[in-house]
């Protein structure tokens, strides 16, 4: 190495040339007196087109300074300027650019602007983030020095001197070999060739004589208006930080791979915490905003906070020392944010704030929270950062980064380093918190439209279990029901959308929405699954005529029966759905012979086949899908052995034996949405139930009043009698009107009292409203007011009309049966 003063110069590190950077000299008359051939490359314009014009070629006008007299008053006023603009191509076409105007000054004072210019659509790939390698530079200060064919000094700005310490009067006028002699052949091939080169040294600066600094000089010809060469410009920029700064960059780039590895925004925070410690900071904090984790409420916009502060949660937390003594909250504790502390104001202005040698005197922000004041104090914390946490125009939370080991004060480049790493955190935290989002939404939507509570009344006791295949999300198209029906009876219903996700638990809860419909009409399973797939393949032509929508209804199975505790007999039908197993009290299992039945919404017209069978009381049904009894290593037969097996144990309770039944293969996981329906069946006892035959004549009505209210004084609810009576009257005059053979009658006290009336007219009675001339029309009206509901079913040779009444008539009622009482005398 050659030493020269307080200057050494070491192998060349790095010589290339370059094409990403162009330089011209103006004078203080905004006119180009110097031009490069990197500045012809980069807006087209030759040397010859160039100089002697106005420097409205690069310079950005603005309403400050709308000319250029005004623009460089507004430079000298400003020792320079820097930033972004857009300047036009030769060709038309915009470039967007850094720039920069330094001042340089000659000898007797005379002043000389330099423009360099680097454009931003071509940044730079040598450092492993162009990005963050241009901000650092751009924001490092350079030292300029113009020198002419002679290599003699002839302007020179101020930074220059802060570098090697050569003050302007000492420079001016001498050759570069009084400086750094290795240099000479480098600017000389500049002259020569016109080319721009890159020379880089190493050196000890005045303020810092006992560390070695790295320094870049890009060399540059300056040419004039016929192409000769002027001199050399060199631009020379401590890269010492930089550096340091692009290798830890650059250990954080390969770092942060790991940042992201979960859907878990407080996994990710962690992460982010431990990447800066201690490679950037001694101590680490990420605070979320209190709903990011959660995936729910709006984002939190940065501006203003009208009085009302955000609550954060932390999540993630990292220290050199163990156990994090620093921090006053652990991960998951809500923190609190006072109102003039750094974090508010990054929440007001969406700006990073440093703050290099932090303020730890009384009086300041830092005592707004007496416990963060004493952890300040106690662990010496003396530099900070705080980064905000941005994405869509949210704020999703923030970054702090301490030093308290470390003696350094954080700098410029610390806090780009911190802004890069938390932008790349960033990205990765929004994605979980929008997985989150969705993630909540759709469980919230599966978790409303499957069943809170399974009502079986006096027919059945039931249990359920459902268990998503992918834990993570949750969510599948299953679902399963227990639907009061009239007389006591209960439909029980399982069914599978094929897929996963929201849109296959939107699809399930639209079919479960018509099943509850369609039950409702009193059909049987066979007319219901029939119905059913009519739905699936309307919902499937709706899709098909969306093309740009995603499909959401690719084809279902069900399983629809219909118990009947009074007779004891279960009917039911099933559309591709695995076939329920009846276990009976003595731990007999059995899987009923009923026909598959094709899938919904295959269109094959198919009809659909239903069975009855008769059950003891107490025994057990279930109603499962596929993912229970399949799995990639076994064939269906065994996983039904399998359940088979678990079930038949009639003494265990039904949550027992649903815990038994879902128990997959030890080691392995289910590969579909495993759902279970078990039910236990219950009988009425006959001495519950009363029915009668009675003659179509008009004598039936009199023995209906009459019958009823005796069996309802043999079973102590006398206080029915007149409601019923009115009910029994309406509803067998209907049949006596309307049917032509004879009349069924039956009471059933159950949770309600049941009241049914059979006839052989095989349409549905429909409810008017009178008018004040009519003296017909008012019966089943009547009905509706005096019962809790009333429906027809259809049934083998005609029909069914039913009413329910309370066991325990409220005044209301007992106004209502008044009230229909004397409108009943009224029309008689």
């Amino acid at each position: 190495m050659i030493s020269h003063g307080n200057v050494t110069l070491s192998d060349q590190l790095n010589t290339y040339e370059t094409s990403e950077s162009a330089v011209a000299m103006f004078d203080g008359h905004g006119t180009v007196v110097a031009w490069t051939q990197a500045a012809e490359r980069l807006v087209g314009y030759s040397a010859r087109e160039a100089v002697g014009r106005s420097t409205a070629l690069v310079l950005p006008f603005s309403e400050e300074a709308p000319t250029i007299s005004a623009f460089i008053e507004q430079c000298r006023a400003q020792n320079g300027w820097s930033g972004t603009t857009a300047v036009r191509h030769r060709d038309g076409h915009m470039l967007n650019i850094n720039l920069r105007i330094s001042m340089l000054r000659g000898q007797d004072g005379t002043v000389r602007w330099l423009i360099s210019v680097t454009d931003i659509g071509t940044p730079s790939r040598e450092a492993v983030d162009g990005s963050v390698r241009e901000a650092l530079l751009t924001r490092a200060p350079i030292g300029i020095v113009v020198r002419d064919s002679q290599l003699r000094c002839t302007w020179v700005n101020d930074t220059m001197e802060r570098h090697d310490g050569i003050p302007r009067d000492r420079r001016l006028g001498r050759q570069f070999t009084d400086a750094l002699p290795d240099a000479k052949a480098v600017m000389r091939q500049v002259l020569h060739s016109g080319t721009t080169k890159v020379h880089q040294y190493r050196m000890w600066t005045p303020t810092s004589p006992r560390h070695e600094h790295v320094m870049t000089a890009s060399l540059f010809c300056l040419q004039d208006a016929d192409g000769q060469a002027l001199g050399v410009c060199t631009i020379n920029v401590d890269v010492t930080e930089s550096r340091q700064a692009l290798e830890r960059l650059a250990i954080l780039s390969e770092a942060s791979t790991r940042l992201g590895s979960t859907l878990d925004v407080m996994q990710t925070s962690q992460e982010l915490a431990d990447l800066a410690v201690p490679l950037l900071a001694d101590y680490a904090i990420v605070d979320l905003e209190q709903s990011v984790p959660f995936g729910e409420g709006p984002p939190v916009r940065i501006g203003p906070m009208d009085g009302r502060l955000p609550e954060f949660r932390r999540a993630g937390l990292a220290s050199i020392h163990q156990g994090v003594p620093e921090s006053p909250w652990m991960r998951g504790e809500s923190v609190p944010v006072t109102p003039t502390s750094p974090v508010t104001g990054v929440l007001r202005t969406g700006r990073s704030y440093l703050e290099a040698i932090l303020d730890t005197a009384s009086g300041t922000w830092i005592d707004e929270d007496p416990t963060r004041a004493q952890k300040i104090r106690e662990n010496s914390m003396h530099s900070l950062m705080v980064v905000p946490i941005r994405a869509r125009r949210a704020l999703l939370g923030v970054a702090l980064f301490v030093r308290t080991e470390d003696p350094l004060p954080f700098q410029e480049f610390d806090l780009l380093l911190a802004e890069e790493l938390v932008s790349r955190a960033a990205m990765s935290i929004d994605n979980a918190r929008q997985y989150a989002r969705e993630h909540t939404a759709a469980l919230a939507l599966q978790r409303n439209l499957l069943p809170h509570r399974l009502k079986g009344g006096t027919a059945v006791e039931a249990a359920s279990r459902y268990l998503p295949a992918d834990m993570d999300h949750g969510v599948g198209g299953d679902w399963f029901d227990v639907i009061p029906l009239s007389g006591a009876r209960v439909a029980l219903v399982v069914g599978d959308v094929v897929g996963h996700g929201i849109n296959a638990a939107a699809t399930m809860g639209r079919l479960r929405t018509a099943v509850h419909t369609l039950a409702d009409m009193e059909l049987s399973p066979d007319e219901l699954l029939a119905h059913l797939d009519d739905t699936v393949q309307r919902l499937a032509e709706e899709d098909a005529d969306a093309p740009d929508q995603t499909r959401t209804v690719v084809g279902a199975t069900c399983l629809y029966a219909v118990y009947d505790p009074v007779t004891r007999k279960c009917t039911m039908a099933r559309a591709g759905h695995p076939p329920p197993a009846i276990v009976d009290p003595q731990g007999r299992i059995t899987f009923p012979d009923l026909p598959s039945g094709t899938p919904l919404g295959t269109g094959l017209g198919v009809p659909f086949e239903a069975v009855e069978v008769e059950l003891p009381e107490g025994s057990l049904i279930a109603l499962y899908t596929d993912g229970l009894i399949e799995s990639r290593d076994h064939d269906i037969d065994v996983g039904m052995e399998r359940l088979g097996a678990a079930l038949a144990q009639p003494d265990r309770s039904l949550e027992d034996l649903c815990t038994r039944a879902t128990e997959t293969i030890p080691g392995q996981a289910p590969c579909d949405d495993v759902t279970l329906l078990l039910v236990r069946t219950r009988s009425i006892s006959p001495a519950k139930v009363a029915s009668w035959t009675l003659p179509s004549d008009e004598t039936a009505v009199r023995d209906a009043r009459h019958l009823a209210a005796c069996q309802l004084a043999d079973w102590g609810l006398t206080g029915l009698e007149d409601t019923t009576k009115l009910i029994v009257s309406e509803l067998v005059t209907n049949a006596v009107r309307h049917g032509s053979g004879l009349v069924g009658l039956r009471l059933i006290q159950h949770q309600v009292l049941t009241c049914e009336v059979f006839d052989t007219h095989a349409g549905s009675p429909q409810l008017r409203r009178a008018r004040t001339t009519d003296e017909n029309g008012r019966g089943l009206f009547l009905v509706g007011q005096l019962s809790r509901r009333w429906g027809a079913r259809s049934v083998s040779g005609g029909k069914v009309v039913w009413a329910e009444e309370d066991l325990a008539p409220g005044v209301p009622k007992a106004r209502a049966c008044e009230g229909a009482a004397a409108a009943e005398v009224g029309v008689g």
